[in-house]
């Protein structure tokens, strides 16, 4: 069992992040704010996926009055992404957002913080200090002599905590991100042993389909496995409903949340007599189309089949041009080739 850092329990909408609630699944939205119709078929499609919390870009005023009209429209709480500005922090406030996503001390005086910040605290809204490692301020790059260190995001980080709680504002997040493994994890676990406010994970610029889902997947991976992280955001160049796939199947692979079929195929060898290969596509495909929470595995052949057949609640093992489909461990029946994706599927919906 993996035990999870304890941490400070916030609520962004109906959802609460940290304490002992489950690390929660985010994404961010790739439509323009601006274009309301666009924005809630994409949110309704990450919701879909199993998308909870889904953040918005706010570049201007247009953008953060089309709030109101998107939180008409869907369910799951929803975050503005606001760099500078003041004004744009306080409408999306007042248009009902559930969270800023906010550098406090980069919008502007003392005053401009404490408009925001009061605003926030009368309202309950959630603030996310978020530090990236291509936006430090020249301040802290000067100390640490011109490099993007782990320690100088950690540094930025509790300068901005700092802001917020001298004005007595503590319902805050943190987010730590760089586009490589090591200064993200770094920076993370030395954050973690700071402070107890929950943590957003995430890997930024992750790459591609390809690149970032391995490069979240190793980032990610290690700090939830070390128990750091009250909610993920997996960041790729790609449709966003992909991001929060890779997000589930991080911490499904991890035991951290369950969510939907979870797949185990074998990487085939010169035993395999049938297209497995093909099969184990099918499969996979048609299991996103079931909200169950089972195991099901597709096997080539006797050697490893039994044995994963066991652990899973449905399997099929590969023979001559044929399979078993197999049942909590016993034989249900032998098919055809040709046929056992079709049956397969039967059995699953049966389950």
């Amino acid at each position: 069992m993996i035990k999870r850092r304890k941490t400070k329990k916030i609520k962004v909408g109906d959802i609460f992040i940290g304490g002992d609630n489950p690390i929660a699944v985010q994404s961010m939205c790739n439509t323009d704010t601006r274009d309301v119709k666009k924005t809630v078929v994409q949110i309704k499609q990450l919701e879909k996926a199993g998308c909870e919390i889904v953040r918005l870009a706010i570049p201007d005023m247009v953008a953060a009055k089309a709030i109101g009209k998107i939180k008409k429209q869907i369910k799951i709480p929803l975050v503005a992404d606001i760099h500078f500005s003041a004004d744009l922090a306080l409408e999306v406030m007042r248009q009902g957002i559930d969270k800023l996503r906010i550098n406090p001390g980069n919008i502007g005086s003392i005053d401009k913080i404490k408009m925001v910040v009061w605003e926030a605290k009368k309202r309950k809204i959630p603030i996310r200090i978020g530090i990236n490692s291509g936006s430090l301020g020249k301040e802290i790059l000067k100390k640490y002599r011109g490099k993007v260190t782990a320690e100088g995001m950690v540094e930025s980080a509790m300068r901005h905590i700092k802001i917020l709680e001298k004005l007595k504002f503590y319902d805050i997040a943190v987010s730590l991100k760089a586009s490589d493994i090591e200064r993200t994890v770094e920076a993370y676990k030395l954050l973690s042993k700071k402070t107890k406010y929950p943590l957003h994970i995430g890997i930024t610029e992750a790459g591609t389909i390809f690149r970032g889902t391995i490069v979240s997947s190793i980032g990610l991976g290690h700090l939830l496995y070390n128990g750091i992280g009250d909610t993920i955001r997996v960041s790729l160049t790609a449709d966003p409903v992909e991001e929060v796939r890779v997000a589930w199947e991080i911490l499904k692979s991890l035991g951290l949340r369950k969510r939907g079929v979870t797949v185990t195929s074998c990487p085939t060898c010169g035993r395999t007599e049938i297209d497995l290969i093909s099969l184990a596509k099918q499969v996979e495909a048609e299991m996103a189309n079931f909200n169950k929470d089972i195991h099901v595995a597709v096997m080539g052949c006797v050697v490893n089949g039994p044995g994963e057949a066991r652990e899973a609640n449905l399997a099929i093992i590969g023979g001559k041009k044929a399979g078993l489909i197999m049942k909590n461990g016993e034989i249900l029946k032998k098919v055809d080739e040709n046929k056992l994706l079709a049956e397969f599927l039967k059995e699953v919906k049966k389950y």
